[in-house]
């Protein structure tokens, strides 16, 4: 990787990670569909009692599913739990017992995932042979739209994340990769042969 990608892959890593702060800070786009509980300590309390120091991912419900269930089992519970959801409350739980949450450690772990998706992106399109300015924009255009629907329509579908949460969770992610591309369209040049 020469010096051109690693500093434009760098440089659109910080930018990436000042839209995600103005997205979610400065934006009403980072609290789209997030909803507050009016009687948290209730809710929590009941949480904490049932699940206990039990760490994990919980969705509900299930239908009486178990962890050693059959397969036929798991087709009745399936069943259960789509007439469960139709009639009843239905959710998605990231449980932890506690949490020790380090503001300076999480923005210092989002910096590093914003500079890796970015190097990535230049990356790739250092290996294309993509001339124009806006073609290499369109291309890390285009990974940033991949990107944004592989995990947020996904989990829209089979969770039931809000449409306007996941709506505002793609934008994020496809503007940040726009202006990403235009970092990167800027710095990196065009692929030849005696450097492929």
């Amino acid at each position: 990787m020469n010096t051109r990608i690693l500093f434009a892959g760098i440089l659109g890593g910080v930018v990436l990670f000042i839209w995600n702060f103005v997205a979610h800070d400065l934006l009403p786009l980072g609290r789209m569909g997030v909803r507050f509980m009016t009687n948290e300590d209730a809710v929590s309390s009941a949480i904490q009692t049932n699940l206990g120091d039990n760490s994990g991912v919980y969705f509900f419900p299930t239908g009486g599913l178990t962890p050693d269930a059959t397969r036929q089992q798991q087709q009745e519970a399936m069943k259960k739990a789509e007439e469960q959801m139709a009639s009843g409350a239905s959710g998605f739980l990231i449980y932890r017992p506690k949490r020790v949450f380090n503001m300076p450690k999480r923005l210092i772990i989002q910096f590093g995932t914003d500079v890796a998706c970015a190097l990535l992106a230049v990356f790739l399109l250092s290996q294309t042979s993509i001339a124009g300015f806006g073609g290499k924009v369109g291309f890390v255009f285009t990974a940033g739209i991949l990107a944004a629907i592989t995990t947020n329509i996904p989990y829209a579908n089979w969770y039931g994340f809000p449409k306007d949460y996941t709506f505002a969770q793609i934008i994020i992610q496809v503007v940040g990769f726009l202006l990403v591309g235009i970092v990167a369209a800027m710095m990196v040049g065009r692929r030849t042969a005696s450097s492929a």
